[in-house]
């Protein structure tokens, strides 16, 4: 499966699930970086399942050196920054800078020359990122009070989200498949993961054996993603995979209201409708990319 907006939809589909899933698992208990190591693990051993029956493995040299750099940058530090950060700044402004990682891995993309966006595509990402804000604000009308400090710290998220959706493009190992990319990158972020848990609240794996339905659901959804999502950045190019968060944050907008009950003003829907706009105008400008390629 080659067209980046199914593989854009379908990632970004799976990735907007880890966020509720994620808050009933942190509500029951669940210490949020011993999570994203189960999450890893489980997908690291499906996905590798995967690999050995549809790929080919051919040895592939700096395959554990890229798999290590990469789960650093794009798992374990933003990860860290985030814990720290969403006490002091609060949850909402913290997904508003998640959100702005479309921007700064077009920044990064054009700035190292790593298959940049062209002008459309620069439009789309901006467009999006208005969109995504509008339905972030609108669903946390009540920020934390924020200290400089921290709101500076904040800012990095996106800046290592954005380095490691470029460092996978540009360093992408001769030879390696997107099955098997995925499953080494996410069984390699799992030893730094739990040395993250236990340093910020222990290895309780209690609260897992009671919500064991949430955990299947959480490793189907992360299977899912991870089987399309380094098909997506081969295809598609570290800016357009960058823009699952905004896909991500219409899931979120879906789940509260088929699943959970909410009501959003219509300032989110006006959101999704931009957001919209924006994924139709960088896909555009995806498809005129390879039109000339």
């Amino acid at each position: 499966m080659n067209r980046p907006l199914v593989l854009l939809l379908v990632t970004g589909l799976a990735f907007g699930c880890n966020f509720p899933l994620g808050k009933i698992a942190v509500a029951a208990g669940v210490n949020p970086a011993l999570w994203a190591a189960v999450i890893c693990l489980g997908a690291g051993l499906t996905v590798g399942v995967a690999a050995r029956l549809f790929e080919e493995a051919p040895p592939v040299a700096g395959l554990y050196r890229y798999a290590a750099v990469s789960s650093v940058i794009s798992n374990v530090i933003p990860l860290a920054l985030t814990f720290a950060a969403i006490p002091h700044i609060g949850s909402g402004l913290a997904a508003i800078l998640v959100a702005t990682s479309p921007v700064t891995t077009a920044v990064l993309s054009m700035a190292l020359r790593v298959r940049p966006p062209s002008p459309l595509g620069v439009l789309g990402i901006a467009v999006g990122l208005a969109g995504a804000v509008t339905i972030i604000v609108a669903r946390n009308a009540g920020f934390a009070a924020e200290e400089s400090r921290w709101l500076l710290l904040g800012a990095l998220i996106p800046v290592f989200l954005g380095a490691g959706n470029v460092y996978r493009t540009a360093a992408w190992p001769r030879g390696a498949g997107p099955m098997r990319l995925g499953a080494t990158i996410n069984l390699v972020a799992v030893a730094p993961l739990l040395a993250l848990a236990l340093a910020v609240g222990g290895l309780d794996l209690m609260p897992l054996a009671r919500i064991p339905l949430v955990v299947a659901g959480q490793l189907a959804a992360s299977t899912i993603m991870y089987l399309t999502f380094f098909r997506l950045q081969a295809v598609g190019g570290p800016t357009y995979l960058s823009q699952i968060g905004y896909v991500a944050a219409v899931v979120g907008v879906g789940v509260g209201v088929w699943f959970l009950g909410e009501r959003y003003p219509p300032a989110v829907w006006a959101g999704i409708a931009v957001v919209a706009l924006g994924v139709g105008l960088t896909t555009l400008a995806q498809v005129r990319g390879r039109g000339r390629a």
